[in-house]
């Protein structure tokens, strides 16, 4: 079976707990012995394919479960809780990550425009689907690589187009190719996601945001929450509070400043929401979650 040489493959080239690059660029795979709190993270367009656990993420009200055989395909930036449910020393948690590639991915969907056959509809922008055996063969394939490097600079982006490929001809693929779809709802809602996340400490009025999608400002607001299941500025403020998160976890900047920095002018609004969303105030947060790794190092 394909299982046990990508958990023998995954096991090589992930020996960390953690991300762990590799040579082929866009392909990272993650490794955790055991299971752990909710995080929240910012996920970008992405294929996940499980090879040995079970995971589940949390966007709005929603939760995607998934194991070992399935795939949790993202098409868009999403800010989103993520937890390993089922890992252990002995069977660890192997995940591997393969970013879609814009270049890649339009490059691919020019030669198979039967591919782009979405209901024009908006849909989340997140769906888990099972693994086929063409995408385990393909995933097998891609990491064979990482045993003969001198082969990747030939192999790897066909390989990475062959995986994307057999994902977007999978039940639930065409949700993924929908982002190519020059004036489809989920590629205009992309493109607001992008101004943003490039934005996000910015005051960015709801009128500018829909007019840059080409809606109206209430078709606007109903495309992007059935997309991130977030209003524009509940989204906005979960990067914020995200990336504020990141500030003071890496000691770059106190909670003061962290807020200042992602746009909040009011402190006390910033601890407010702050603690809305992690369960506890800024300060006393970031010392758990320090003290936590402290323990986990130890």
């Amino acid at each position: 079976m394909l299982r046990q040489p990508l958990i023998t493959l995954c096991q090589r080239y992930a020996p960390d707990e953690g991300e762990n690059a590799t040579a082929i660029n866009g392909l990272t795979l993650f490794r955790a012995n055991s299971v752990a709190a909710p995080l929240p993270s910012v996920y970008q367009p992405c294929l996940c394919f499980i090879v040995q656990g079970s995971k589940q993420v949390m966007l709005g009200n929603a939760i995607y479960g998934y194991q070992a055989g399935q795939h949790l395909a993202v098409s868009v930036d999403l800010p989103m809780l993520n937890q390993i449910t089922h890992a252990t020393p002995d069977a660890p948690y192997l995940l591997i990550s393969m970013a879609i590639q814009p270049t890649l991915f339009s490059s691919l969907l020019a030669q198979a425009p039967h591919l782009l056959n979405g209901s024009g509809k908006s849909q989340r922008g997140v769906f888990v689907g099972d693994q086929t055996v063409a995408m385990g063969e393909g995933l097998l394939r891609l990491l064979s690589l990482l045993e003969t490097p001198q082969d990747i600079a030939v192999l790897a982006e066909q390989t990475l187009r062959e995986v994307l490929y057999r994902v977007l001809c999978a039940p639930g693929g065409e949700r993924v190719a929908e982002l190519a779809q020059s004036g489809s709802p989920l590629n205009r809602i992309a493109r607001v996601i992008h101004k943003i996340r490039a934005s996000y400490c910015e005051n960015l009025p709801v009128e500018e945001l829909a007019q840059l999608a080409g809606m109206s400002v209430s078709t606007f607001h109903a495309h992007f929450k059935t997309v991130t299941a977030l209003s524009p500025l509940q989204y906005q403020k979960t990067l914020r509070l995200i990336e504020a998160r990141h500030l003071m976890l890496s000691g770059q900047h106190d909670v003061a400043a962290s807020a200042w920095q992602v746009g909040y002018e009011s402190p006390s609004q910033f601890s407010r929401e702050y603690s809305r969303m992690f369960g506890n105030p800024p300060a006393r947060d970031i010392s758990q979650l320090k003290r936590q790794a402290g323990t986990t190092r130890g």
